[in-house]
């Protein structure tokens, strides 16, 4: 073991279970030997013993050594000095009240907290308000996808440097600076609101079969609307900056004030309240859009839900998460740099970190030149990166299905989107928190060791893994479609939406509003030649329909007797949808369940002064190779399993109408078994290069002038006495 270019893997001398050591020696040299806590004992060895040690030179320096009447009590108190613990409260000021909350528990009750409020503003307000953001400022989808990118760009470029100088800064304090940051991003992103004035309704666009009136020009035009892009990415920005010590230096503040058997079901219950975030952030958005979007300054209008006019009150949860989250920064200033008994857990931690890491000493991490080589010694930890790769592949499916999910539900089952983001949600959610809670709580209950969590993380994949064929069984054919898939009464051309029956009405394909007549589906009231609409029914029902086959004669009291197309999708007579959302729904808990065993055991598996860092860079490449490109990819695949384009009238093709449900369906298998294998790959494959350090090593704690070195192993005791 190496003593003379720092600390890293300590060479640690056996002694008695009740001796403690205690050094006081530069962090370049250092000597450790066995001695008794009782000088009586220690004068009472036989002469024979003691006469062949004295001649003995060590290969450095002796060091002077903490005189044997030393309590031990006291000994710990001065090696674990860089455990700062201390009362809740500001300077001098510690009222009684808060020091209930000064315990794990009470930070874990503000951290769920805190989670939640950036879970509902991130992952859930954001995304829900993107559409309407788009219809009210102008904005290109492409130019959206810049707003949702900016979070990710911004936490990981700061990651980095954050964990790494916040690993020995005040962490809960980081924390109030989080909660900062994200008030003020969710209040910046809803500016726009109060400063883009009122929103002016457009003339109500007629969907029905009427000769020339829906006739428009190939014009192109920006608008200033489109300039307050910048304030919103501003917002996502200022949003990724204080999600980014939430969950790196939060996640190794838990680790640092629980046992190692505790810290997974605690680490498992923050990450399993940030998933419920946006469970709660789509139910308060989809409330919210129920209002008029400039119900603040007293406006009201005529126009209902259902008019593709109607813009919702976006802004509201915006602000409502900024105050939210504001009032949480008094709590996490009054936090101590440590709990109490912080020093003590700490003490008593075996050391797990993998064999092959570099030197660390003990000013290791303090000056901005050390960042390189932190980053290089974590990088250079085999059994670390694959761990990190790992997480990468997962974070790819599991963001891709969560962005897409409902599109697949809405098209392979023939459901509205509304239906199908509810069914989404409520299997995504759900699972994912309970496999987060429930993957920490067997972890926690079994006391995994390292090795264990990641062997336990492999078996969960697995499952997954096996699960994942569901796709190919539980999809659906797709349904009669004009035009597509199917003639108009014999009349046509299949992959042409104009007809005889219809050539008259110059419907455009802009305008996607499907109505169901005589069990095939149609692309809009229009296309199905209709002229006729009520639309005081629920669904809208259409009369006078000249691409539909007529039974019988329409007359004046058709309205009473019957119609001949409604609004929506046809029913779908595919009966897969349950089978398919339950066995789904075990997918998605067997792979949150790898969640937290993974996260502590990169947490275990690198040196203790650089776990900060190491969750610092997970997130780093869990963004650039998984939660950025995975939406990309599975946009990109999804999109090739397109058969039917809207295409404007300049000719520019925009969105997707029609998928083909059974090419995409295999088109999802495919990338979810080969990110599947390359998580099991990465996952197994450290397991195989990790090695732990021997059994009777305890956690060493470095400080500028001292190390502890506790070992419990009586037996190598026996043997240096015996040598000696």
């Amino acid at each position: 073991m190496k003593s003379a270019k720092g600390i890293e893997n300590l060479a640690f001398v056996p002694s008695s279970p009740d001796i403690l050591r205690r050094l006081s020696a530069s962090p370049s040299q250092i000597e450790v030997s066995a001695f008794s806590s009782d000088p009586q004992k220690e004068n009472s060895q036989p002469q024979e013993l003691q006469k062949p040690q004295e001649p003995q030179k060590s290969p450095e320096p002796s060091l002077p050594s903490a005189p044997p009447n030393v309590p031990v009590e006291q000994l710990r108190s001065l090696s674990l000095s860089e455990f700062e613990e201390g009362p809740c409260g500001w300077r001098n000021f510690h009222p009684q009240c808060l020091q209930r909350f000064n315990t794990p528990r009470g930070f874990l009750l503000h951290y769920c907290l805190l989670a939640v409020t950036q879970g509902i503003v991130v992952n859930g307000l954001v995304n829900i308000s993107i559409s309407t953001i788009e219809k009210r400022y102008e904005m290109k989808s492409s130019l959206t996808g810049l707003i949702s990118s900016s979070y990710d760009i911004s936490f990981c470029l700061l990651s980095l440097f954050v964990s790494f100088f916040g690993e020995r800064g005040h962490k809960p304090r980081w924390l109030a600076f989080a909660a900062f940051m994200i008030g003020l991003g969710a209040l910046v992103f809803s500016l726009p609101q109060f400063f883009s004035g009122k929103y002016k309704l457009g003339s109500l666009f007629e969907d029905t079969c009427v000769t020339a009136s829906n006739s428009t020009s190939c014009t192109s035009s920006t608008s200033s609307l489109s300039n307050y892009l910048y304030v919103f990415i501003l917002g996502q920005l200022l949003l990724g900056a204080g999600g980014t010590p939430l969950y790196t230096l939060g996640t190794a503040f838990l680790d640092d004030s629980v046992p190692t058997h505790k810290s997974s079901l605690y680490i498992g219950t923050g990450y399993a309240m940030s998933i419920l975030g946006p469970a709660i952030g789509y139910v308060l958005g989809g409330q919210l859009l129920t209002m008029y979007i400039d119900v603040a300054v007293g406006e009201s209008t005529d126009v209902t839900e259902d008019d593709p006019r109607w813009l919702g009150a976006w802004w509201i949860g915006f602000l409502l998460s900024w105050i939210f989250a504001w009032s949480l920064i008094i709590p996490f200033s009054c936090f101590p740099k440590h709990l109490p008994g912080t020093a003590e857990i700490q003490a008593g931690k075996t050391s797990q970190a993998h064999q092959s890491n570099g030197n660390a000493d003990a000013k290791f991490g303090k000056s901005i030149k050390d960042f390189p080589a932190a980053l290089k010694n974590l990088m250079k930890n085999a059994v670390f990166m694959c761990l990190v790769l790992s997480t990468s592949s997962e974070a790819l499916i599991t963001t891709g299905f969560a962005t897409f999910l409902p599109k697949f539900i809405e098209n392979q089952f023939g459901l509205t989107s509304s239906f199908a983001a509810t069914l989404g949600g409520a299997v995504l959610i759900p699972g994912a928190a309970l496999g987060q809670i429930l993957g920490g709580f067997l972890v926690s209950k079994f006391k995994m060791t390292c090795k264990n969590a990641m062997k336990f993380a492999l078996f969960t994949s697995g499952v997954a893994f096996t699960l994942s064929f569901v796709f190919i069984y539980a999809n659906c054919e797709n349904e009669p479609f004009a035009g597509v898939s199917e003639s108009y009464n014999g009349t046509g051309e299949l992959g042409s939406l104009i007809a005889p029956c219809n050539a008259n009405c110059n419907c455009l394909r802009s305008y996607y509003y499907p109505v169901c007549g005589d069990g095939v589906q149609y692309f809009s009231p229009c296309f199905a030649g209709c002229s006729n609409p009520v639309s005081h029914r629920k669904p809208k029902v259409y009369y006078n329909c000249s691409c539909i086959e007529r039974k019988t004669e329409i007359t004046s009291t058709a309205e009473i007797l019957g119609f001949e197309a409604k609004a929506g999708k046809c029913e779908t007579h595919c009966a897969n949808l349950p089978i398919f959302l339950c066995i789904f729904f075990i997918i998605i808990i067997f792979t949150f369940m790898a969640g937290t065993p993974i996260t502590v055991s990169i947490l275990r598996c690198v040196n203790h002064r650089q776990r900060s860092l190491a969750l610092g860079i997970q997130f780093m490449f869990l963004r650039l190779l998984g939660t950025i490109p995975g939406p990309i990819i599975f946009g990109f695949t999804i999109d090739s399993t397109c058969i039917l384009w809207d295409i404007n009238d300049c000719g520019i093709k925009g969105a997707c109408w029609i998928y083909d449900n059974i090419k995409m369906a295999h088109m999802l298998v495919a990338i979810s078994v080969t990110c599947k294998v390359i998580t099991m790959f990465f996952n197994g494959f450290a397991i195989f290069l990790y090695r732990p350090p021997p059994p009777a090593t305890d956690v060493s704690f470095h400080t500028e002038n001292s190390v502890v070195t506790n070992v419990v192993a009586e037996e190598d005791l026996n043997k240096v006495v015996k040598e000696g």
